[in-house]
């Protein structure tokens, strides 16, 4: 069976639906991970998904995913913009690592422009609410499965 794709989820994250819906839509966390491990499913292809509104948590997962991932999908949210600690762990990887964000950075306020993940990240989508994720799933697997 083939390694997990890991779907890492950042601060905030957790209150989807009811926090702005305006910026980030009504869908929920979980209805983002109902739809992810259906589209994986469809590529074979297990699922671990993890949300958590602390820095050092989100290090740690990503550590994990280090040995045990075989590519990650990652919203790191407002920690996208502000945590080196987070770059650091993702440069240690050798998967191929989706960044998605749910709103559109760049039409947002001038902080949220510059993304630390980017750099490291294979590919961005951002500004497409929750199909961003299923996009990603479908960029991820072509990089994971021949």
């Amino acid at each position: 069976m083939a390694q997990a794709v890991y779907i890492i989820n950042g601060p905030n994250l957790n209150l989807l639906g009811s926090r702005e819906p305006e910026i980030y839509g009504t869908t929920t966390l979980a209805d983002i991970e109902a739809a992810c491990a259906s589209k994986l499913s469809s590529y074979d292809l297990p699922m671990s998904f993890f949300q958590s509104n602390d820095e050092g948590e989100l290090v740690s997962i990503i550590q994990t995913a280090r040995l045990e991932a075989s590519g990650v999908i990652i919203n790191a949210a407002a920690y996208s913009h502000t945590s080196v600690a987070i770059l650091d762990a993702l440069q240690s990887l050798s998967q191929p690592i989706i960044e998605v964000h749910l709103s559109n950075i760049y039409a947002r306020e001038s902080f949220r422009h510059h993304s630390h993940i980017s750099q490291v990240a294979t590919g961005v989508i951002c500004g497409l609410g929750a199909q961003g994720y299923e996009m990603a799933i479908d960029a991820l697997a072509k990089r994971i499965k021949p």
